[in-house]
């Protein structure tokens, strides 16, 4: 673990972050919500996606806690008016993917550069963790806890009322994704996936 290594690490998340919410912020104005282009979040400059919380100190803390292990974060919410979408309802499912979805894209097109294009180690220690961070953030966006990224496409699916309900819980969602996060909830679903990927991309 050193301040140089940490360094990296935070600027490989950096990166991912930001295609991760630019990918929210450009397919809501495709489908009709100007909300985060007005809001200055259809950019790729990572300074406008940064969290004080999320961005900055829980990354550092699970740095240092893990040994320099592991960093994981978050960028600030984009912000969507799902009733400016054309349709709401079946937009919000496609809102709610192309963040996760642009981050697996992002790594399996970096995979494919690591497996035709030959570098320098280097380099390839660098690419090799900017594929696993995206992977990671991807996947555990996926899972279906408001606010995170799954419960907008599990909302999507369910009928109008209860998916109120079940958006409901957004509130104590922090809170729970704290607890997952330092009880190993990562060790039980987000790596066996993010496994599974990297072996389909060549990488396993």
């Amino acid at each position: 673990m050193t301040i140089v290594g940490l360094i990296i690490s935070f600027g490989l998340l950096l990166v991912a972050m930001t295609v991760h919410e630019f990918s929210h912020a450009f397919t809501a104005y495709l489908l009709g919500d100007r909300t985060a282009k007005s809001a200055g979040r259809l950019t790729l400059n990572p300074l406008a996606h940064i969290d004080p919380i999320w961005t900055l100190v829980i990354p550092i803390m699970l740095y240092v806690s893990s040994g320099g292990r592991f960093i994981f974060g978050a960028a600030k919410p984009v912000p969507v008016n799902y009733w400016a979408l054309r349709d709401p309802k079946k937009d919000m499912f496609w809102v709610g993917v192309s963040g996760p979805l642009s981050n697996i894209i992002f790594a399996f097109l970096l995979s494919l550069l690591l497996r035709l294009i030959p570098l320098p180690e280097a380099l390839f220690f660098i690419f090799s963790h900017l594929i696993l961070i995206n992977l990671v953030l991807g996947v555990f966006n996926l899972m279906p806890i408001p606010p995170l990224d799954g419960s907008r496409v599990v909302a999507s699916l369910l009928p109008q009322e209860l998916s109120r309900q079940y958006l409901a819980v957004e509130p104590y969602g922090f809170i729970i994704l704290i607890v997952l996060i330092w009880t190993g909830f990562f060790g039980y679903f987000v790596w066996p996936v993010v496994g599974y990927l990297l072996t389909l991309f060549g990488l396993g």
